[in-house]
């Protein structure tokens, strides 16, 4: 048997081993009794401060023999509090390994042997407040403890371990430089990581924010969106935990959502962050408990279950509110709806324009909904807009950012493939494979843009040759400027994904339809990935910042120009390739963005390159290192990457738990897992399937012919 040691703590010590160990001991005596105390500490966090522990238990409770929990128990026995931060305390702190210099932002989070916050499928104990305890709790916590410490002797617990003496090593072990060094990679202990990291987040959130909103990790309280909550991080993050097979906090959010998540209330929401988070969340739930049953298990889920369809019936009740956006004179939906009165609303800004990006990104969304209910005004709400759009005839399929949703017409002539124009081109292509490539029309506009971008925005950076996609924020005929959003590194795996339909790119290249544009649109994409690595490799924290400037040539160079990168990024501070990446002080914030890893993620699954799963793994560690907070508070995302330690932001982004950490997931899993050419991924990281369309549906519209430059003839 392989004994897992998780943190690489072998020789510690068990005399602390009370509070790690408590919660598994007691599931033995009853799983009620159990259920019980999660009750009780959740109805109140004076149980949290008088234990800080946390007893939720997993379903599947290993056996207290199995020599991987001796070893664990070792491990996780060494989490207890031994000080308050009074005198005998003493927190050296020495910079070193990845960790250095952080513990300013986060405490001892990793550094204090006696507070790092362990977790597996539940976190068994939490760094200790600092706040003096008065004499009753601490006569309560010691009755707990004496009762705690008979049933851990009953068990056996305290048998053969010894006391070795306190070091500085960081606890996260495998965070250290070169833990690796010299091995081949283990994907699922790496794959065991991010499981462990989505639930110290998620729990941090659902013992000091269950059922708001938002949650600010750092001030560790919640805020709604709604007076009675949208379920915004509950339903977002749903699919993951189902994907992750956890089952416990799947059941915790379902009954959630079944008791108390409701969308009758008079709320202005966004229509296009509604849609993506709140009913494709809800669609792929109800999508991957039918098609998986196996993941996360539920007896509620089971086929003539009472609320066998709860997810789909939610999903049903929000689109038939949602919907009422679409009702513009030109069907192009207003950018906000009011849920209660089932009434679209148009922007506050931009003369009522709604963003181009967010009309056209609610179509993977309503389209499988109206397969799963027949009713097919979904379907044609949703196709009618893109209809609307590509009937403006955008130049060689590069659309403006706004839209009005009166007439139908673009505002302005901004044209990017960051904020307001990214997912448009996004769901171009994964429409026609949605569909099982029965609608070619997506297909005709996804290589009519590309083109475009290849013509219009494509160009390398000086001195050392990278490709980037810049923006034109005053038309195709305005200059190009060189300035690439965070949100553009969705492309190079959306590229790859539209050059093979979802194969690996060995399989592609066998079939007849494989030509050199495919090739060169691989070629393309795997350029583009390397220049949304080197927006990590630049910044301080190893975490890309919200938007990066490039130096570029005057005239740019055409995307047919010579160029050669580096193949890698030299660590050398002073090093050439720095030449090439600038980051301006306001854009120094990172907010936890899925896009890099998101492409990372396809880019293995297609190339079988093993580089991208590297470049996950180091990013996923600079996430660790970076954006912990102290005291159980899970993960944050930073208001400045570009220094350590780096300034938090007090906030953890629902994608974080919905995609970010699903994409590191994914990354480091078997291929089997989710087969690209199988589902669609919406652009919150929702999986759907792919699906034919049946009798009952059809593509309503055909293009209008269009000249060389993909203007309309008329």
């Amino acid at each position: 048997m392989n004994v897992r040691d998780p943190f690489g703590l072998h020789r510690k010590s068990a005399l602390s081993i009370l509070k790690t160990t408590a919660s598994r001991a007691a599931v033995d005596l009853t799983e009620r009794a159990v259920e019980a105390s999660i009750h009780a500490i959740e109805k109140g966090k004076q149980a949290v401060d008088d234990f800080d522990m946390s007893f939720t238990v997993p379903k599947n409770v290993p056996s207290f023999s199995n020599p991987q929990r001796v070893v664990e128990d070792r491990v996780w026995g060494n989490t207890a509090v031994t000080s308050r931060g009074g005198k005998g305390s003493s927190h050296t702190n020495k910079s070193g390994g990845l960790l250095g210099g952080v513990q300013d932002r986060v405490g001892n989070l990793f550094d204090d042997r006696n507070t790092l916050p362990m977790y597996k499928d539940k976190p068994y104990a939490y760094p200790p407040s600092q706040r003096a305890r008065p004499i009753w709790r601490r006569k309560r916590a010691l009755a707990f403890i004496l009762l705690l410490l008979s049933l851990l002797y009953y068990f056996g617990a305290f048998g053969n371990h010894h006391d070795t003496a306190s070091s500085s090593t960081p606890l996260w072990a495998w965070l250290k430089a070169g833990s690796e060094s010299g091995k081949i990679a283990d994907w699922s202990k790496r794959r065991e990581r991010v499981v462990e990291a989505f639930t110290l987040s998620w729990d941090a959130y659902e013992r000091y924010a269950w059922g708001y909103d938002q949650f600010h990790p750092i001030s560790k309280k919640g805020e709604q969106m709604a007076p009675k909550g949208m379920g915004w991080i509950i339903v977002d993050a749903l699919d993951t935990m189902i994907l992750m097979n956890l089952t416990s906090r799947v059941t915790h959010a379902r009954q959630w959502i079944s008791t108390t998540l409701t969308y009758d209330q008079d709320q202005d929401v966004n229509t296009f962050e509604t849609t993506i988070r709140m009913l494709g969340g809800l669609l792929s739930a109800h999508y991957l408990s039918n098609e998986f049953p196996q993941l996360a298990p539920l007896a509620e889920d089971d086929p003539g279950a009472p609320g066998e369809d709860l997810y789909l019936e939610k999903a049903k009740d929000l689109a038939d509110r949602i919907v009422a956006a679409f009702d513009s004179p030109s069907g192009v939906p207003y950018a906000s709806v009011n849920i209660g009165k089932y009434e679209g609303l148009p922007a506050h800004d931009e003369g009522g324009a709604s963003s181009t990006a967010e009309t056209t990104t609610l179509q993977l969304e309503f389209k499988y909904l109206a397969k799963l209910t027949g009713e097919k005004y979904f379907w044609d709400k949703a196709e009618k807009v893109m209809q609307v759009v590509d009937n403006n005839g955008a130049e060689d399929g590069l659309v403006p950012i706004y839209i009005n949703a009166n007439d139908g017409t673009f505002r302005g002539h901004n044209i990017r493939l960051g904020s307001r124009g990214d997912s448009y081109y996004e769901y171009l292509i994964k429409q026609y494979l949605q569909t099982n490539k029965q609608e070619p029309v997506y297909l005709d506009m996804w290589d009519e843009s590309l083109r475009g971008v290849r013509k219009h925005l494509v160009t390398y950076t000086e001195p050392s040759g990278f490709t980037i996609i810049g923006e034109r924020p005053d038309g195709l005929k305005g200059p190009l400027s060189p300035k690439m959003d965070h949100l553009v590194c969705f492309m190079p795996g959306t590229i790859a994904l539209a050059a093979t339909g979802g194969l690996t790119e060995a399989e592609a290249k066998k079939l007849p339809t494989w030509t050199k544009k495919q090739e060169a649109d691989m070629k393309l994409a795997r350029e583009l990935m390397q220049t949304c690595w080197g927006m990590y490799k630049w910044m301080a924290t190893g975490l890309a910042a919200e938007i990066t400037y490039f130096n570029i040539a005057s005239p740019p160079l055409p995307e047919s120009a010579p160029h050669n990168p580096p193949a890698e990024f030299d660590p050398d501070p002073e090093a050439e390739w720095r030449k090439d990446f600038t980051v301006h002080a306001q854009d120094t914030h990172n907010l936890q963005r899925p896009e890099t890893v998101e492409s990372l993620f396809y880019m293995w699954r297609i190339t079988g390159d093993t580089k991208y799963r590297e470049w996950g793994w180091e990013m996923f560690k600079s996430f660790m290192n970076h954006t912990a907070v102290q005291d159980g508070g899970g993960f944050t995302s930073l208001s400045n990457a570009n220094k350590v330690p780096p300034v938090m932001r007090d906030n953890m982004e629902s994608f974080w738990l919905a995609e970010t950490l699903k994409y590191f997931y994914l990354l480091f899993s078997p291929d089997d897992l989710l087969p690209l050419d199988k589902i669609v991924i919406n652009t919150e990281a929702h999986p759907l399937p792919r699906f034919d369309m049946g009798q009952l549906f059809s593509t309503g519209w055909k293009r209008k012919p269009r000249d060389a430059d993909g203007k309309i003839i008329k």
